[in-house]
């Protein structure tokens, strides 16, 4: 490669190796200072961030362009800023990188007129090279703007995949009309309407994606395109044919229209160079190449021959080169040629800095960039858009929101001012000098960075143009991305609000926690397990008066403000939960006093022995007896709730609008049941204990005689559940399917729902089926705005056979439904998915011989077996449903769309209703450490599991979660050394390329979240629980 004469540095720049200025100054190294800035005027330099937010940089115009693209890093965090750029449009309206040897003012004639582009430079070949989250979402964001502008041209099936992983990152979990509303209000590539479909069908198989999953996804899919960070740059070659070239990593790249038609590699190339128009390839000697020595290339001038040289000497610097090239001395008399050369670290510099620092780096939370504002990110409603409160000298001031008060008020940030990156100039209060560095200044960071988690399911409708807001407390000044902030800017130039890249979010809730916050909290409580026995205790009792509240408060309210619902339903609910709820807020208080004293963090000058729970139980327990006829209530509530549901088409619709709220997470008829659930809980820890104490302890007395009292009213009560759990789950089933008359009868009872592979004229079509003990279901998944499954046909039990059938269709894990009108042949995802069906499936049809069950007549007299002829009376059910719903979908959280059937749909898994019995045994909650794959730090989230599902929230007083996370599919295991988890009572949950890590605080609650978890991702067996159930009844 040629190397030109070199200009000496400008003194302030400094090397990128060992310079650590450059690194986001007042972060990441303390005690340094910015370069030292030249003297000189100062002008105002504007630059554009890849999500089209503008700052605003002061800064001197005798410093070199490495000054302010360090600014620009620094202001963001960023520390492999090296493969990113500022691109400027030159007096000759061409588009060229800032030089950051030369002076800005050699550069820039109008500097204030000028507005330079933050973008990729250089395109690495794998992503996974970039070892920062920010730095792959910078990548993704201009990704989404090559898809947008053209420049990434590509198939439709690849377009497609790649839209759908930004919308994804942008609104979350996939819900079929705020989908299509999205992509009707958003554009993403040129030619979008034609692939609407082929996007909400991507988009929906990504259910649980994180954005920093999406992201990484997006860069996966975009690498394999030839034209991914591809700029052509107009040429000919001698015979005159328009041809472009362009440079990668690999080398020269020649194309003709967008077909790539030559390479050549580095290796090959001896000398790159320019003469007037001329650009000039000069290749090594091979005796098996055909091409000349050296090739020339026709440009448009000469500044276009020099802009792409200069690309290319930059190139393969960057990923050729061990480090940056040292400057040649200048010839004393003549000198020739340019004195351009490449300033900045090379690839290898940055990965081994990055990777060999021992910096803690502040941690970059990835969150969804387009959120409604009534998602279930936040406990506190959201501040509108154009709400950002900003602090301002004098009490009543109100924000102008003219485009000249934001210039005005919007941040300058200064290279003589470290702490200015991040500081507003509204208030001069709201300055403060450094930041310490990234060691030493969590407590800081936190202030700074906000509040937010970074949810895996999350229900999204109204789509925002920022991060969402969320509100916060704690501080009284400026708001950005919804979080009271000192150290942010408060407005961009043209008003709109701060960008993400320079706060990226870090839950306050979810504080990093220090190795010695850890330890000091070992010392400082109890390590005997009966201790943790009781917190658990106490964990799931706070839970269970949230769950209470869902009906005494939210669900009375909802139905006590509306006319058709009965009287009696009302008293009912009144006089059962009532009393309940003000019994086990009490119980609660108890708990909570008891395990203080048992810590020391209550009381402590009181001498007695409270390091014991069984006495609180006991009392407890033996109050809650006069309760026991509310909860004998329960079936007969559930029971009226249905009834007065199909006599009043209003209250139906009300209880669907109910469960879509935030505060009904899981669904209605559950909440109603919990009561019954707690008592197996209260029985399952004072096992625990009594199995945990010696005969001897002071405790094992009262924790025997409490477990008796809670035996004996569990197994009064044990029968009506088993009826009460099989009625609640088919009338959840009825919510998910259209097409069914009947499906609540006296007798039914649900086994399993889940994936299958029905095989027809067109091939295996995915299907959801339902079996009962009479009936087996198959349905498709409706294209409706309730998200509901379009029942096709049924085969009753009665008389059928099953058979594997593997080798008569040559399809694997196949079996054949002999019925007797008719036969299906399914297809399981697995071998372990077969076997479960099948052993079901026989069991059932054992069962539909000895009893005469209800009548299989279930779906509309018109609707055969595989076909759907358009019945008018289900049509009309389906747009009546449609439009009883449609009210309720206009709020943000469609819920009906993350029910377990929907789930079991994305995941292609099926679940029975003995898995159910068992999740519901198998409740926790508490709270955990979580941390990402690729995160650094853990966050602190209180956690609720329960319907299979793993519910996230910020604090255990929050009415409803942020985030879930359904674990059908999900593996958990312990993490392998290689992944440098050293940490301890650490569990791994793992799907497909999902990956999260818990900590626990002891090796109990760790055992205890490991045995929960698995109870919903390791099958059961049906006759195993069965026998267990029935033991209870005799």
């Amino acid at each position: 490669m040629a190397e030109p004469d070199p200009e000496p540095m400008t003194s302030g720049a400094g090397q990128r190796l060992g310079a650590p200025e450059t690194l986001g100054i007042s972060t990441l190294d303390p005690g340094l200072r910015p370069p030292t800035m030249p003297p000189g005027r100062h002008v105002t330099i504007r630059v554009r961030m890849l999500d089209d937010t503008e700052e605003l940089f002061d800064i001197s115009q005798k410093a070199s362009g490495k000054v302010l693209f360090d600014l620009v890093c620094s202001h963001m965090n960023l520390i492999e800023g090296d493969y990113f750029g500022l691109e400027f449009q030159n007096h000759q309206k061409m588009m060229v990188w800032l030089d950051h040897i030369k002076p800005i003012i050699k550069q820039l004639r109008r500097p204030k007129h000028t507005t330079l582009r933050f973008a990729v430079k250089f395109f690495p070949p794998d992503h996974a090279q970039l070892l920062e989250d920010l730095t792959r979402y910078l990548f993704a964001l201009q990704i989404k703007q090559d898809l947008s502008s053209g420049r990434l041209p590509c198939n439709d099936s690849s377009a497609a995949l790649m839209v759908s992983h930004i919308i994804q990152s942008e609104i979350g979990d996939f819900e079929e009309s705020q989908c299509r509303s999205h992509l009707l209000n958003n554009n993403y590539i040129p030619e979008q309407m034609p692939l609407i479909d082929k996007i909400m069908e991507f988009h929906s198989k990504n259910i649980g994606q994180t954005p920093a999953e999406s992201d990484y996804q997006l860069l996966e899919v975009a690498r394999r395109l030839e034209m991914y960070g591809i700029r052509l740059h107009p040429a000919k070659d001698r015979e005159g044919t328009r041809l472009s070239l362009a440079v990668a990593h690999t080398g020269v790249l020649v194309f003709q229209g967008q077909t790539k038609i030559n390479a050549f590699n580095w290796s090959k190339v001896r000398k790159l160079s320019f003469k007037r128009k001329r650009f000039l390839i000069k290749l090594r000697p091979d005796l098996n190449s055909s091409y000349q020595d050296t090739l020339e290339f026709l440009m448009a001038s000469r500044d276009c021959c020099k802009v792409f040289w200069k690309i290319c000497v930059e190139y393969h610097a960057f990923f050729r080169l061990f480090e940056e090239p040292k400057p040649k001395p200048k010839p004393v008399l003549f000198t020739r040629g340019s004195s351009f050369r490449f300033s900045g670290r090379t690839q290898k510099q940055v990965i081994d800095y990055v990777k060999e620092s021992e910096f803690k780096k502040i941690p970059f939370e990835r969150k969804h960039s387009r959120v409604q504002h009534n998602s279930r990110l936040s406990p506190l409603p959201s501040p509108r858009h154009h709400e950002v409160p900003v602090e301002s000298g004098a009490p009543g001031d109100t924000v102008d929101s003219s485009p000249r008060r934001h210039w005005k008020e919007s941040a300058l940030v200064s290279a003589e001012d470290p702490s200015a990156s991040r500081t507003a100039t509204v208030s001069p209060s709201h300055q403060r000098n450094g930041h310490g560095d990234r060691t030493g200044s969590v407590s800081r960071t936190e202030e700074r960075r906000g509040s937010q988690t970074n949810p895996e399911h999350l229900s999204t409708g109204v789509v925002s143009n920022s991060p969402h807001l969320s509100a916060s407390s704690g501080h009284s000044h400026g708001m950005v991305n919804g979080q009271k902030s000192l150290e942010l800017c408060s407005h961009s130039p043209d008003g709109r609000q701060p960008s993400p890249l320079t706060s990226p979010l870090l839950n306050d809730a979810c504080s990093v926690r220090t190795d010695d916050e850890d330890e000091a909290r070992r010392k400082r409580f109890p390590t005997d397990r009966a201790y943790f026995i009781a917190k658990e205790l106490l964990t799931t009792e706070r839970t269970y008066v949230k769950d209470l509240e869902v009906i005494t408060v939210s669900f009375q309210s909802a139905v006590g403000q509306d006319e058709a619902t009965p009287d009696s339903l009302k008293n009912t609910i009144f006089s059962t939960f009532e009393p309940l709820h003000k019994f086990h807020t009490g119980f609660l208080r108890e708990v909570e006093q008891r395990l203080a004293l048992w810590e020391g963090r209550s009381n402590a000058h009181i001498k007695g022995d409270y390091q014991r729970i069984g006495d609180v139980m006991l009392r407890n327990l033996q109050g809650l007896k006069p309760l026991t006829a509310n909860l004998h209530k329960q079936s007969e509530l559930l029971v009226e709730l249905e009834k007065s549901c199909r006599v009043s088409r209003k209250l139906e619709t009300l209880c669907k609008d109910f469960e879509l709220q935030k505060v009904c997470y899981i669904p209605l008829n559950v909440f109603i049941l919990r009561p019954l659930h707690r008592l197996m809980h209260y029985k399952q820890i004072l096992e625990r204990l009594c199995k945990h104490y010696l005969a001897t302890h002071v405790d094992f007395r009262d924790c025997r005689a409490a477990l008796a009292d809670v035996s004996e009213v569990v197994d009064q009560l044990q029968g009506s559940l088993i009826k009460m759990e099989n009625f609640q789950k088919l009338l959840e089933l009825k919510k998910d399917l259209i097409g069914v008359d009947n499906l609540v009868v006296p007798g039914r009872e649900f086994i399993r729902l889940g994936c299958l592979s029905k095989l027809s004229g067109k091939g295996l079509q995915q299907r959801m089926f339902f079996l009962f003990s009479d009936v087996i279901l198959y349905t498709s998944r409706g294209m409706t705005a309730t998200n509901q499954f379009k029942v096709h046909g049924q085969l009753p039990l009665h008389g059928m056979t099953i058979r594997e059938s593997e080798d008569e269709w040559g399809v694997p894990h196949a079996f054949t439904l002999v019925g007797l009108q008719q036969s299906v042949v399914v297809a399981a995802s697995s071998l372990t998915e077969m076997e479960k069906w099948m052993e079901d499936i026989k069991t059932a049809i054992e069962m539909a011989k000895t009893r005469n069950g209800p009548s299989s007549e279930l779906l509309t007299s018109n609707l055969t077996d595989n076909k759907c002829p358009e019945d008018s009376s289900v049509e009309a059910e389906s747009e009546d449903d449609m439009a009883a719903s449609r009210i309720s979908l206009e709020r943000p959280t469609p819920h009906r769309g993350n029910t377990m059937v929907h789930v079991c749909w994305h995941r292609n898994t099926s679940v029975s209703m003995v898995d159910f019995s068992i999740a519901v045994e198998n409740q926790l909650s508490g709270n955990l450490l979580r941390k990402f794959k690729n995160s650094n730090g853990w966050q602190k989230l209180w956690v609720v599991f329960t319907n299979f599902s793993l519910f996230f929230y910020k604090s255990h007083q929050d009415d409803y979660p942020l985030a879930s996370l359904p674990l059908l599919g999900y593996s958990v295991t312990i993490p392998s050394e290689s992944e440098n988890i050293h940490k301890d009572y650490v569990f791994k949950l793992h799907f497909k390329s999902h990956v999260y890590y818990f900590r626990s605080e002891s090796e109990y609650t760790f055992e205890r979240w490991m045995e929960v978890i698995r109870s919903a991702t390791v099958p059961s067996s049906r006759a195993r629980v069965l026998n267990s159930k029935e033991s209870h009844l005799h």
